[in-house]
């Protein structure tokens, strides 16, 4: 059976990224320099490329900071619609 699952920092995953955008070591070295797989640092690079035109875009901070709230409320809507739902049928098997 496998181990707990690993979770990395914002700032590991950026560094690691970056190290991958430089093109000084392959990503397999990278990889297994931080005993990872290849896919994964891969895919962080292309995360990263991929995030790159937010950060010059003009009020890309301020359009990113809107579209996080306005995925909050969302989650926070869902959230309270499951607790009702939850909380519905808990009393109906009470019955």
């Amino acid at each position: 059976m496998a181990g707990k699952r690993r979770r990395f920092t914002a700032e590991f995953k950026a560094r690691v990224a970056l190290e991958a955008l430089q093109e000084r070591d392959s990503v397999q070295a990278i990889a297994a320099r931080h005993e990872l797989h290849p896919n994964q640092v891969s895919a962080w690079k292309r995360q990263l490329v991929d995030a790159v035109p937010e950060v010059f875009a003009k009020g890309g901070s301020r359009k990113l900071a809107k579209e996080h709230e306005a995925k909050i409320h969302d989650l926070h809507a869902k959230i309270g619609e499951l607790t009702v739902e939850r909380d519905f049928f808990r009393r109906g098997l009470k019955r």
